[in-house]
């Protein structure tokens, strides 16, 4: 049996033109995983010139960032659980309009 063709090919969309996110939906925040590669190249850079200029300091950052990063764990995980908590207060809270029909205006704009 054949597959049947997709939603986008049925109304003549190519699949190029649709959006590959969840853009739409207002409590889903469209990020990328992973940083910034400008951020990290600034980083890089900062990195070398405080090794030129001072290059106990840039030893000891080196040293002691992998240490800062695992104490900054827990604030992290701390932080996922009351962004979860507070989508989930959202969400009952805006059940009743959801259930009437409402439509949120905000849904195409990040929040």
């Amino acid at each position: 049996m054949a597959a049947a063709p997709s939603a986008a090919r049925a109304i003549g969309v190519p699949q190029a033109e649709l959006p590959a996110t969840g853009v739409g939906y207002a409590n889903v925040r469209v990020g990328k995983r992973g940083e910034n590669p400008l951020k990290a190249l600034l980083a890089i850079i900062g990195w070398c010139l405080l090794l030129v200029l001072c290059w106990p300091l840039a030893l000891l950052a080196i040293i002691l960032w992998p240490f800062l990063w695992l104490l900054s764990l827990p604030f992290r995980l701390i932080g996922i659980t009351f962004e979860a908590l507070f989508a989930l207060l959202r969400a009952v809270l805006f059940l009743p309009a959801r259930l009437l029909g409402h439509r949120d205006t905000t849904a195409g704009r990040p929040s």
